[in-house]
């Protein structure tokens, strides 16, 4: 075979992604064995590959080999979202460089632009994915708006309507008036900023009278529409039932009475805003109170905003606070610490805003999947701790505002035939709304251009809380082969930051429309951050670009990089050294292998027994560590199981096997020794291969010729068997005798090509099962039982066993005993000094107790090395 001495990731990842997606290994269709299914969380139509994604994506990949190799009908389902806010915003974007406004587009010219675009940029993140070597059924690929996948949708949407579930209400609702759209309250991000507290003097009508209010939002005073005093501070009852004039805009405006103001924030008086802030809602409606909005759907001030219309709410801030107070109505500013709400999506700051939307009555729907998780654990969450999450989230849930004011994503099924509030139905089709309409109005002469269709679309997680049924089109047609096989699914992975957002309504959803749970398990990754412990973004720049590191490490080397520090729910401190590792790990078993194969290989060779008792010890080893990886995968400690694998692999099997087996230079090795150490070799490839998918395959296919039914990727998993603990041990025990002696040949520099004679005072009862490897790794002459002390040689101790070599004819006793004395002079000195120590009281009573236990330890050690040195003396003279 003509097998490079090193290997080249860049040749070797797409032949054999490419032979896996020709002979279909990925691809998955019911049948008797056990379905493991997974679903990705779908990427963002708009996406391109990060690191959430490869850490997310990698740890997918591994849990769905290791199944195919378990022998499970592993099905891993890829798609993606259409994610409206994003995509629309990209395409207004597009749209807007080509000098064209949506405004002036009608619904179904958007639409075409968004397909277009979908179809141009949408399938990136999936091909980038497949670099990565994941192993996904790509003849299962899912969109969210597939033609299959809408009708799901608006399926539920129309059902959760009849049960009177879903409902359309005027509330204040969170406006991103970048995207023009509402969005759910768990789609605002709260952040911390420092701004101003003005305080503003409004003039008591009919007087010279002043009361002054507090607002961190100078511009909405133009909205107000009563100020509000507590009816139980004394310092403002002289205001009760009088009018108050509002700054600049002068409208009259009374002054109402509730318990709702604290007395002890700002003056005192509240400015109510009934059209820009939730509690004043509240107190509005309480109150009775007008509602005037001032704000266009961008957030700039419209016909109310006076001279300041058209103009954006932060400018007007800064110019209105100016006016305020040259015209003498701004008493002062302070400096004011608040929580801003910003769009998750496009980092806008959220403007409070009262809006007719629909809702889902969520108090309800979540009763099971609060019990499926923190009650009966039918779903379990790795880590545990997350569950204190799920809880605090779902025990305060609120409805869900599920409609958008975007075009692209499903349009809401309700059809208006009237002006009426009430004037509408909702339905599947237009032609069965057509018919409720008729029925519900007693018209018949109603046609389909009396109806008009809702203009929302519906939240882009009101489609993918379907994901785990509408895959399988278990929505439409829950009776279905694949449903049933596959339904429930097994695993899901995903960030924690959308526990909430996706996992948790997933659970609602699979619960309602099957009784059953989506998925068991869900394993949560933590974030990737910088070494710094920042989080990736373009925006800092201090996110790396995932397929030049695949290029620079290759696709086994970022997988094993990202998972080495990869614990479940704890963020990944990513440093590109750690791909680094993982490409050096693949280039150890690369050359591994390469040894391997410049050897000839005698049948007829005797099997040296040092060779034998190796292979039996390693076979040892490797049953104690599937042991170790089993339970690791059983508690999604992946992180955990790779490096076992790695460290079973790259000290015992490379470090040690490869060393005692392989045969003396010039000489062949016998037949039955490397057979057994190929077969080993399988096996610890079968555990490689999920972590590191590309080096295995080609290692295993370059190590003998198979069939496609014969390729690593639908191999067996290594089968379980009992651990022989006492020859792990005693291969323990024999391993710290070889440093004992490689050190001696390193101190007296003994070069390893001279034979050494070598006895053992065999206290510990040592078996000789390991001699034969002591004197191949030690180059030994052989290895002697002795009951006393051996004259004129270097001793080294393991345990209560002393090891002699005698140093006759290997070094200079005389230059030896020289060293030795002064080494001991140094070390009696040390210990007296150590002593000293131990024995001030004052030292003992006052220092920390760890601190005394560590000069104890150097007390001990001082004293076993002098009773070394001791005793090397002694038998040299």
């Amino acid at each position: 075979m003509n097998i490079p001495s090193k290997y080249d990731a860049r040749n070797v990842e797409s032949k054999w992604y490419d032979y896996w997606l020709k002979n279909k290994y990925f691809h998955s269709k019911p049948d008797k064995r056990e379905p493991y299914t997974i679903v990705i969380p779908p990427p963002n139509v708009t996406g391109v590959l990060h690191m959430g994604h490869m850490l997310n994506n990698t740890i997918q990949d591994v849990l769905i080999r290791r199944a195919r190799l378990l022998g499970k009908n592993a099905c891993w389902v890829p798609g993606t979202d259409h994610a409206s806010i994003a995509t629309e915003a990209k395409v207004v974007a597009k749209l807007k460089d080509q000098g064209i406004d949506k405004n002036d587009l009608s619904r179904e010219a958007f639409l075409k632009h968004a397909w277009d675009w979908t179809e141009e940029y949408g399938g990136v993140i999936l091909d980038q994915l497949k670099k990565l070597g994941c192993s996904c059924d790509w003849d299962r690929t899912k969109f969210t708006m597939d033609e299959d996948m809408s009708e799901s949708v608006i399926k539920v949407f129309v059902d959760l309507y009849n049960k009177g579930l879903i409902y359309r209400g005027y509330r204040m609702v969170n406006w991103d008036p970048e995207a023009k759209t509402t969005l759910s309250d768990e789609e605002v991000v709260y952040e911390e900023k420092q701004g101003l507290l003005y305080y503003l003097a409004y003039k008591i009508e009919g007087s010279d009278e002043t009361v002054t209010i507090a607002t961190t939002r100078p511009e909405t005073i133009l909205g107000d529409t009563a100020i509000c005093l507590n009816p139980n501070d004394e310092r403002f009852s002289h205001l009760k039932g009088k009018k108050a004039i509002v700054p600049l805009c002068n409208r009259v405006i009374p002054i109402i009475e509730d318990t709702y103001v604290d007395v002890e924030f700002g003056t005192g008086c509240l400015k109510v805003t009934p059209a820009h802030d939730e509690n004043d809602k509240m107190l509005g409606d309480k109150h009775n109170l007008d509602v005037v909005d001032i704000f266009n759907p961008d957030a700039t001030l419209n016909s109310y905003g006076l001279h300041y219309q058209g103009q954006d709410r932060f400018v007007v801030r800064k110019a209105i606070a100016k006016e305020l107070e040259e015209k003498g109505y701004l008493v002062k500013t302070e400096t004011h610490i608040n929580k801003v709400g910003t769009s998750e999506r496009t980092k806008a700051v959220i403007e409070p805003r009262l809006s007719d939307q629909w809702f889902l009555k969520m108090e309800d729907l979540v009763k099971p999947a609060v019990k499926a998780v923190l009650e009966t654990e039918e779903v379990k969450l790795f880590p545990k701790k997350f569950e204190n999450t799920y809880r605090h989230w779902m025990e305060n849930i609120r409805d869900w505002n599920i409609s958008r004011q975007l075009y692209w994503g499903h349009q809401i099924p309700a059809y208006y035939y009237g002006d009426g509030k009430d004037d509408f139905v909702v339905a599947e089709t237009v032609e069965a709304a057509l018919e409720l309409a008729q029925s519900k109005t007693g018209n018949t002469q109603l046609t389909l251009d009396h109806l008009t269709q809702d203009q929302d679309a519906l939240d882009t997680w009101f489609s993918s809380w379907l994901w785990p049924m509408s895959v399988f089109d278990g929505v439409r047609h829950p009776e279905n082969d694949e449903f049933k096989y596959y339904y429930p699914t097994n695993d899901l992975v995903t960030g924690p930051d959308i526990l909430f957002f996706w996992v948790a309504r997933m659970i609602i959803a699979g619960y309602e429309y099957t009784g059953e749970r989506p998925f068991e398990n869900v394993y949560l990754t933590g974030l990737v951050r910088d070494k710094q412990r920042r989080k990736m973004s373009k925006s800092l720049g201090n996110s790396p670009d995932a397929l030049k590191l695949i290029d620079d490490y290759g696709a086994d080397g970022v997988r094993v990089g990202l998972l080495l520090s990869s614990a479940a729910g704890n963020d990944l401190m990513f440093d590109e050294a750690l791909c680094q590792q993982g490409k050096g790990f693949g280039n150890k078993v690369w050359s591994a292998f390469y040894l391997t194969t410049l050897w000839d290989v005698s049948e007829t060779a005797a099997q040296p027994n040092a060779s034998k008792i190796a292979l039996e010890w390693y076979e040892a080893k490797f049953q104690k560590a599937l042991i170790e990886i089993e339970d690791h995968f059983s508690k999604y400690r992946l992180s955990d199981a790779l490096m076992a694998i790695y460290k079973l692999i790259f000290d015992d099997f490379c470090g040690w096997l490869l060393e005692i087996v392989k045969p003396t230079y010039g000489q062949p090795i016998d037949a039955v020794t490397y057979n057994k150490l190929l077969n080993l070799f399988e096996e610890n490839l079968k555990i490689m291969h999920p972590f590191m998918p590309f080096i295995t395959e080609e290692i295993w296919q370059t190590m003998r010729s198979r069939t496609p039914e014969e390729a690593l990727i639908v191999a067996a998993w290594p089968e379980q068997k009992a651990v022989n603990e006492t020859l792990i041990s005693e291969f323990q025990f024999a391993t710290e005798v070889v440093s004992g002696i490689r050190s001696i040949r390193k101190d007296k520099n003994i070069a390893f090509k001279d034979p050494i004679a070598f006895s053992v005072l065999n206290n510990e009862n040592v078996k000789p099962t390991f001699d034969e490897v002591l004197k191949k790794l030690g180059n030994l002459e052989d290895v002697s039982y002795v009951t006393t002390a051996v004259e004129g040689a270097l001793t080294f101790r393991v345990k209560a066993n002393e090891y002699f070599v005698p140093m006759s004819g290997t070094i200079d006793v005389a230059a030896e005993i020289e060293k030795l004395a002064e080494e001991l002079k140094y070390t009696e000195g040390f210990l007296k000094s150590v002593q000293k120590k131990l024995a001030n009281e004052r030292f003992v009573n006052n220092a920390p107790e760890q601190v005394v236990a560590v000069e104890k330890k150097k007390e001990a050690d001082a004293l076993a090395k002098i009773e070394t040195l001791k005793a090397s003396l002694t038998a040299l003279k």
